[in-house]
């Protein structure tokens, strides 16, 4: 399975594609991208984004979504990256970016070429939320930031680096974090050990959303949430597309902490039916268990979500 839809809201905000010479509305996230055709004409997204910068109110954008910049995968994305840390002084209000909102009509998941995003970081310091898509070359050469309160990391498969960085990282406002772990097959090489220094609560001192999702090792990450330090004060615990059974939910079951959450999503899995029974009747949390898959045993044929 691949990333079908564009997202249609993000900061709060509807994303409206931006078309030069359009007057601009600051109350929409405006999206920026490159079409297969005007990249044979030998046209860039940097360009767009100068178009962007030169239409009256964009010094007022709080939301840019990045589509597609390349579509052979011979360019990453650091280019891009370059051009939005040049166009830091013009763009003062900017609290949101996402970095890649590319779907399988435009590219596989697995083909987007991302590069350092840390100078994101810091060339915006009123970010509040950066959502990146794509794991291939995918870096933090450092991941620090005053004020993020939301990041979010999709991928196929996100590279084992990426998950320390983000263990190691200094973002005392961060309340929401969400990583795609994926597969092994596309780059997926993180394992459980890996994510121990997000798991044991000594960072991240406001957060209260945690999704390891889509995650083919999805049991093993069952098991070491259920028992981690951080889940005492989480609210919200987002398992969802990963190939979770029975085994990772029992561990769910078991834990002391798992019953005080708001809310455990763990939709697209492959619970058996009883042991659903017992996870609906964890009340009051509110429960995910849609997009069940029950009846394939075998490990082999049970995959993540999103993938290639």
């Amino acid at each position: 399975m691949t990333i079908r839809e564009h997202v249609t809201d993000f900061y709060g905000k509807p994303v409206v594609p931006f078309q030069p010479g359009e007057p601009l509305d600051a109350a929409n996230a405006l999206r920026i991208a490159i079409d297969y055709d005007e990249q044979q004409e030998g046209k860039k997204l940097s360009d767009l984004l100068e178009a962007l910068l030169d239409t009256p109110g964009s010094v007022h954008i709080e939301a840019l979504v990045i589509g597609p910049w390349d579509f052979d995968s011979s360019e990453d994305s650091s280019g891009v990256v370059a051009a939005l840390v040049e166009a830091a002084p013009r763009l003062p209000k900017l609290a949101a970016i996402f970095l890649g909102e590319i779907t399988f009509d435009e590219q596989e998941i697995s083909w987007i070429q991302q590069s350092d995003i840390a100078p994101l970081l810091a060339a915006y310091p009123r970010l509040r939320e950066l959502r990146v898509r794509g794991g291939g070359g995918l870096r933090f050469s450092s991941l620090a930031h005053t004020g993020l309160t939301r990041l979010v990391l999709e991928a196929g498969g996100l590279p084992r680096d990426v998950v320390c960085a983000v263990g190691a990282a200094d973002l005392p406002e961060l309340d929401h974090l969400e990583l795609w772990l994926g597969s092994e097959s596309y780059g997926g090489d993180a394992k459980v050990q890996d994510l121990a220094p997000i798991l044991d609560g000594s960072r991240f001192p406001k957060l209260r959303y945690l999704g390891l999702r889509n995650a083919q090792s999805a049991d093993s990450v069952a098991a070491a949430v259920a028992t981690a330090p951080i889940l005492s004060r989480l609210r919200v615990v987002d398992l969802s597309l990963g190939a979770l059974a029975d085994e990772g939910a029992k561990a769910l079951l078991a834990s002391a902490h798992v019953s005080r959450l708001e809310r455990l999503d763990l939709h697209h899995h492959y619970i058996s039916p009883d042991v659903q029974a017992k996870l609906a009747a964890l009340r009051p949390v509110l429960v995910d268990l849609h997009d069940g898959k029950h009846g394939t045993e075998d490990d082999e044929y049970r995959y993540c979500a999103v993938s290639e």
